[in-house]
């Protein structure tokens, strides 16, 4: 049995069409999309409808991500319209309006995905982990802090959502983060996909990583206009992919609290974190300048 997982693709079309075509040639079995098909990129339709299109035709498994819960969230009355509240939501709402409003398919996928192998191990998938699909699983979590996100323990449990690639061994498990498609975290920008496979000797992992065409990517992030109609957030999105780390969290915590109180301009916020040190090879075109006194 030969099992491809692949997750956070988060609007990036050409690493999707690079993992796509490496797994098509791999021929697997069974291929699940874990999540996070959209947002947080610049071509979330284009993305869902290569999904939708892979279920259809090769029968492709996907649940979802924290990000579809953002985009169906779009859709909520509740949403805020107005500025700062907006800001914080305004890259989710381009994504909402790429995909037409229509978040119905994204309602319909289910939270979690079960293989049992011949001899009965269980082979699970999850965006994050049993708790939620926000609460991430990372590679040095203690023993007691994994059981209580994977219990009750399967064989394999395969998860992903804070797009770092690991293999961790956890008694008679393996405890699988797949990385990121589209927007890598650990430090190597390639796209991130897992290849698992069972047989009488029981079950083998493998974190697949993939070179792409990163300057398309870059491209659409101007082309789409998700650069200047996703908010300043969309700004830092894209040296996230440049550098192959976080930052929105380190937005947050810095600025978040202060945008909200209309202490600073979101764009100035951005502006302010795109000065720290570490940033700076980073920059460069297309559009990580802001336009003074905000958006």
């Amino acid at each position: 049995m030969k099992i491809a997982v692949l997750s956070d693709i988060h609007g990036n079309f050409p690493a999707l069409q690079t993992v796509t075509e490496d797994i098509e040639k791999w021929q697997p079995d069974l291929v699940i999309v874990n999540g996070d098909i959209v947002n947080r990129g610049p071509l979330s339709a284009d993305c869902l409808r290569l999904v939708q299109a892979k279920m259809q035709t090769d029968q492709w498994q996907a649940i979802r991500g924290n990000h579809e819960d953002f985009i169906i969230a779009c859709a909520s009355p509740n949403v805020p319209h107005n500025k700062p509240d907006f800001e914080l939501w305004r890259f989710a709402y381009f994504a909402y309006q790429q995909l037409n409003g229509d978040v119905h398919s994204l309602k319909s996928l289910p939270k979690k995905f079960s293989w049992f192998a011949k001899d009965g191990s269980e082979f699970r998938v999850r965006h994050a982990s049993m708790k939620n699909n926000r609460d991430g699983i990372m590679l040095n979590s203690s023993d007691e802090e994994l059981y209580e996100q994977i219990a009750p323990v399967p064989a394999v449990f395969v998860t992903a959502h804070t797009h770092r690639a690991f293999i961790r061994r956890f008694n008679d498990s393996l405890v699988v983060n797949i990385g990121a498609v589209g927007s890598p975290f650990d430090g190597d920008r390639r796209a991130s996909y897992g290849r698992f496979t069972w047989d009488r000797s029981g079950w083998q992992a493998e974190l697949r990583r993939l070179p792409y065409d990163t300057a398309q990517t870059e491209k659409d992030y101007v082309e789409s206009g998700f650069l200047q109609d996703g908010g300043p957030l969309a700004q830092l999105m894209l040296v996230e992919l440049r550098r192959a780390g976080g930052l929105i969290y380190r937005w947050a915590t810095r600025y978040q609290d202060a945008v909200l109180a209309e202490e600073i301009d979101i764009a100035d916020s951005v502006r302010e974190l795109l000065k720290d040190e570490d940033l700076q090879p980073y920059l460069g075109a297309p559009g990580w300048e802001l336009p003074q006194g905000g958006v």
